[in-house]
């Protein structure tokens, strides 16, 4: 059975901290501020962001369903949903996926490199065995 723009509304907003914003004149869904996915085409069709392995899965399972976007864009793993021709347990797997990876993005663009955690810990380490061999020199 094909998918309405209120279900796909619906799952969207079913997702554990999602809002619904406004982006270039169409409905989209954020988790933690970040787009992952969007109504478009006069609510005929959306779009998602998964990755290209995710995408290419979809792609093969419902072929008339899902495309890449355009460009880079369709290159990095959005993807277009043909909502009259998607169902909605596969349309729920891949919104489902798309918030994740919006989440797991988000974390990991927040955490500090490795390279920077580390220094961070060392420096205050160095500075305390500076002033150690300091005070020993002086007694």
């Amino acid at each position: 059975m094909a998918i309405t723009a209120a279900g796909y509304r619906r799952m969207a907003l079913g997702l554990d901290g999602v809002i619904e914003a406004e982006h270039m004149g169409h409905p989209d869904f954020r988790v933690g501020g970040k787009i992952f996915a969007s109504l478009q085409q006069g609510l005929r069709a959306a779009s998602l962001m998964l990755s290209p392995e995710d995408q290419a899965h979809f792609m093969n399972a419902a072929p008339d369903a899902f495309t890449p976007e355009s460009g880079a864009w369709g290159r990095a793993g959005w993807t277009r949903i043909q909502l009259a021709d998607a169902d909605e347990e596969t349309v729920g797997e891949a919104l489902t996926l798309a918030w994740r990876r919006r989440i797991a993005l988000s974390a990991a663009q927040k955490a500090p490199p490795r390279a920077a955690r580390k220094a961070k810990t060392a420096a205050p380490r160095r500075a305390a065995a500076r002033k150690t061999a300091k005070t020993a020199k002086t007694r």
